[in-house]
């Protein structure tokens, strides 16, 4: 079969998929996962054209282009045992991250564990990222927080410090009404002339931002430039798509669920901000260059890898210690810990862990 034929048969497949809402990782549910171990793909010549993209969107803004395109890392947040930052560590995970050729990283979300740090903490961690690779990839900064008056310091600092853009979850306990989410992106968007990216996680916060609450935010918060949407229905992020770029055509939607990278740029979307990119980006950046090359096959190879990879989520207490776990066996001899009340990985979930990865 010619590979023009077999990839509209794919498309034609991931495209029904989308419009029945499913993952794209059930059409990849039948494939066998072979027990060799995986090659890791050389993505290196990939990276120096990212970082030369990077560079030169830096120095030119276009503002009829999206602002986040691509392969994003929600970072884990590296620690010592007692739970102080290992910068050391952290730093090289960055580096990689950037060789392999991420587009951009988030520090303190969800896997971050933005939650527990102090807004101190989260300022001087900022400050380091940028230092050591800004130049080189996008530098996204979470401000999510309970307290609008942390986040509109997270968002001073931000912008002070030279961050691309904040991402900012819903306040996650209350349960904002739809009018109240406006205000609260409007009164943000009037704190500092940062981007913001909106992070849409129902799962944890009980408020979904709809499609259509989101059209109207952005036409509140013109500021308002993309949204991480971490919904498990391929059908939302394409509807996502279809209704803000009513609004803005230019606005970034990207996928919180790394099997949806495919889904998620049939559908008009532009990438992943997930957390198996912190355990292998060079398989992501191989995709997302397949992709966009026309390598269909090369691209649905990589999605089979990672359709694979997801059972790491199934591994824990809680899947932060999983990704961290994933970094740590794929070879930078991190310390595992999450903060607590959270259980800590045991000997048996490491080694199921090395046995996914291998």
């Amino acid at each position: 079969m010619k590979t023009t034929q077999r990839a509209g048969i794919i498309a034609l497949l991931i495209i029904i998929a989308v419009g029945f809402g499913l993952s794209f990782g059930l059409i990849l549910a039948g494939s066998s996962h072979s027990t060799a171990r995986y090659n890791t793909p050389d993505t290196s010549a990939i990276a120096k054209e990212v970082q030369k993209t990077h560079a030169a969107n830096a120095r030119n803004k276009d503002a009829n282009q999206p602002l986040l395109d691509g392969i994003y890392t929600p970072s884990i947040s590296i620690t010592n045992d007692d739970g102080t930052f290992n910068y050391e560590k952290w730093g090289e995970h960055l580096d990689h991250l950037a060789d392999a050729g991420i587009n951009g990283v988030l520090l303190f979300g969800s896997i971050g564990e933005f939650y527990t740090f102090s807004t101190q903490q989260k300022i001087d961690a900022l400050h380091f990222a940028i230092n050591r690779v800004g130049d080189r990839m996008d530098v996204l900064f979470g401000i999510g927080s309970t307290d609008m008056n942390e986040s509109k310091e997270l968002m001073l600092a931000a912008k002070e410090a030279g961050a691309t853009a904040v991402v900012s979850i819903v306040p996650y306990y209350f349960g904002p009404s739809d009018t109240t989410c406006v205000s609260y992106y409007q009164e943000l968007s009037q704190t500092a002339d940062i981007p913001i990216i909106l992070y849409n996680f129902p799962a944890r916060t009980n408020v979904d931002l709809t499609p259509e609450l989101v059209a109207e935010i952005v036409r509140a918060a013109p500021t308002v430039k993309g949204i991480k949407d971490t919904v498990d229905t391929a059908s939302h992020t394409r509807l996502m798509v279809e209704k803000v770029h009513e609004v803005d055509p230019t606005f970034s939607v990207l996928s919180g669920y790394d099997e949806y990278y495919l889904t998620n740029r049939i559908s008009g979307g532009n990438g992943v901000l997930s957390g198996l990119t912190n355990v292998e980006p060079e398989t992501f950046v191989e995709m997302n260059h397949a992709y966009n090359t026309g390598d269909m096959d090369t691209a649905v190879s990589c999605a089979k890898r990672i359709a694979h990879l997801m059972d790491l989520y199934n591994v824990g207490d809680l899947f932060i210690s999983a990704i961290k776990g994933g970094v740590k066996a794929k070879g930078l001899d991190i310390s595992t810990n999450i903060q607590e009340p959270a259980q800590q990985l045991s000997a048996q979930e490491y080694a199921k862990i090395e046995e996914i990865i291998q």
